[in-house]
């Protein structure tokens, strides 16, 4: 089994990786072409035998109210999937009919494999609800999901808790699959199953010249831990060898490395901990100073700045990359797509690469951001947003989570500039 999402999710996947045991890749209907999310999605449905798609928010909600541009609906018609549709039936009866209803017939287009209700509080709920679709929807209803607070994930303030930091057992994972199991009528659900339409498959990267043995270190542990595993691929297929490292435990960086790629997560819930790991602080910095490509997103631009304040006015020593510094906020800082321009030649590309990405946090820089900006950047709408991506030396910093198959030219000029950085220092 392979699993999806739509959208710019890091921790939901997460979840699905720990479960099915193979990386839950990222489907995005505004970062990526349709041509790129049918290759993605038909590369690696390849030798599987089932496939999963986790949608965005509800089946139809997009980037506006006017087209179904970034919805679920529109990837499940790129796709050609059925869809399972699930509805919140807490506290309803007879009503949910008209909703399914409307579901069903707002886009004729759309298949539908069935629905299943949530939130039941009794069989007798269920039948009441099969009983109004009865002689009114076409599609099947298979089955009800009972409240169960029992295997709820707990939530913080980006979402769900990752599942670094709530680590799903055998048993709870066994218990999850009997709750489906004993809810769900598995046996028609598989069956409305079409085989996994074929499609095109997007053309990997070409491994670089001269990228042999260039090894990148990547931060892996539960401050970091945002990544959009295609970015991950698109590194390797371009020549590099990724090895991962934790800022949070390891007291060395990995040995002959000729870049480092800091992804997002939760350095502020590790703060103490990335600030008493001075001595890697330090051979990061170093690294910065002497040149090595270093690429950082959102969290990591965090941990490359000169400290990081907390919702307690704790102030810990960062490392120092970036002079300015940044403070955890009690309210969403800001959340969007968007599309950025690079203003002249960084690590990621030449000057003029237009890259998509989504930006998503509860902290803000404290002015002033000395460093110089090179990314024009707007937003989904196409209106002119703040400008970021912080770059000094060959380090480059921003809030905004790239999604590198938007540009495939910007994973190979990554491994370049490493490539180029190894040839001056070895």
């Amino acid at each position: 089994m392979v699993s999806f999402k739509v959208g710019p999710d890091f921790i939901d996947p997460g979840h699905h990786t720990r479960i099915t045991g193979m990386a839950c890749r990222n489907l995005d209907g505004w970062m990526l072409s349709e041509s790129c999310n049918r290759g993605i999605f038909s590369r690696h449905t390849e030798s599987a035998d089932i496939a999963v798609v986790e949608g965005v928010m509800g089946l139809f909600d997009g980037y506006d109210g006017k087209s179904e541009a970034g919805s679920t609906a529109q990837m499940a018609k790129w796709l050609n999937l059925p869809v399972l549709l699930t509805v919140n039936a807490k506290s309803m009866a007879r009503s949910a009919a008209a909703v399914v209803y409307g579901f069903e017939n707002f886009d004729p287009a759309l298949r539908f494999a069935g629905v299943i209700f949530n939130q039941l509080g009794s069989s007798r709920h269920l039948t009441y609800l099969k009983d109004a679709l009865s002689d009114t929807v076409r599609m099947p209803c298979l089955g009800g999901l009972f409240r169960n607070s029992d295997i709820a994930i707990p939530e913080r303030h980006l979402g769900l808790v990752t599942h670094q930091d709530h680590l799903l057992s055998v048993d709870a994972v066994n218990r999850l699959a009997d709750f489906i199991e004993s809810s769900v009528d598995m046996n028609a659900l598989l069956a409305s199953f079409s085989d996994i339409p074929a499609g095109p498959q997007a053309m990997p990267s070409s491994r670089l010249p001269q990228s042999g043995g260039i090894r990148i270190g990547v931060a892996m542990d539960s401050a970091f831990c945002f990544y959009y595993p295609d970015n991950l691929d698109a590194l390797t297929l371009a020549g590099a060898e990724l090895i991962p490292f934790s800022p949070i435990a390891d007291s060395q960086l990995p040995e002959n490395i000729s870049g480092i790629y800091l992804g997002g997560g939760y350095p502020e819930l590790h703060a103490e901990k990335l600030a008493e790991n001075s001595a890697l602080q330090s051979r990061i910095l170093a690294f910065s100073l002497k040149g090595m490509p270093i690429y950082a997103e959102c969290g990591g631009l965090m941990y490359l700045c000169r400290e990081l304040t907390d919702l307690n006015g704790r102030i810990y020593p960062m490392t120092g990359c970036f002079t300015f510094a940044t403070r955890m906020l009690d309210r969403l800082k800001t959340l969007g797509y968007r599309e950025i321009s690079l203003k002249t030649d960084t690590v990621l590309g030449l000057a003029g690469s237009m890259i998509r990405g989504h930006e998503f946090h509860y902290s803000e820089i404290i002015p002033p951001a000395e460093s110089t900006k090179v990314y024009t950047v707007t937003s989904r709408s196409g209106e002119a947003h703040v400008e970021e991506g912080f770059h000094i030396n060959n380090t480059l910093g921003s809030y905004i989570h790239l999604h590198f198959g938007s540009h495939p030219d910007a994973a190979p000029a990554f491994v370049q500039a490493c490539v180029a950085y190894r040839n001056k220092n070895q």
